[in-house]
């Protein structure tokens, strides 16, 4: 039997709450709405690529939101606080290999990764204001600009997603 993406429930976040609590509510809005339309496919249905040319998948989308997560959060904010973050790829693959290197037998696994990458990134946050600062490439930026950021790169990927499961089965929609 195949694995298929289980039913998701998304938050109810507040609308009037201060910064801190709105920014994370957003995302965590965001975080569940690419899991929202993936419910009901099955691995290979993830794994599919129905704009070719093109390598956009829900599973690729799956991958590389999981790879952004430990990159912002683990890797550069959390940098030195906790235990080193590995690359989720290796880099010998190239930058895309969260979208081109699929493998449906481990949708599963993969969709774990990100909510497990969702816990780690909100424990690597966790306690800090947004205003608290690291060393980005050489220059100062700040856990506020990390959420901004991952809200806009959710966004922009909760669009693909989208237009793919349209494509995949026809079904639209919030």
């Amino acid at each position: 039997m195949t694995w298929t993406a289980p039913e998701i429930t998304r938050p109810e976040g507040s609308l009037v709450a201060g910064e801190r609590e709105l920014m994370a509510g957003y995302l965590d809005f965001y975080r569940t709405t690419l899991l929202y339309k993936c419910a009901g496919l099955t691995a290979e249905q993830l794994a599919e690529r129905p704009a070719s040319p093109s390598t956009l998948s829900l599973l690729g989308l799956i991958r590389h939101l999981a790879k952004v997560e430990r990159i912002w959060f683990r890797r550069n904010f959390a940098a030195g606080r906790f235990e080193p973050a590995e690359p989720l790829f290796d880099p010998e693959l190239g930058k895309d290999a969260d979208f081109e290197l699929l493998d449906a037998s481990r949708a599963q696994a993969e969709y774990e990764q990100l909510i497990e990458e969702w816990r780690l990134s909100d424990e690597a946050a966790a306690g800090y204001d947004l205003d608290e600062r690291f060393d980005l490439k050489g220059e100062e930026a700040s856990l506020r600009m990390i959420y901004l950021h991952m809200i806009g790169e959710y966004a922009r990927h909760c669009g693909h997603a989208d237009m793919v499961r349209e494509r995949l089965d026809g079904v639209t929609g919030a």
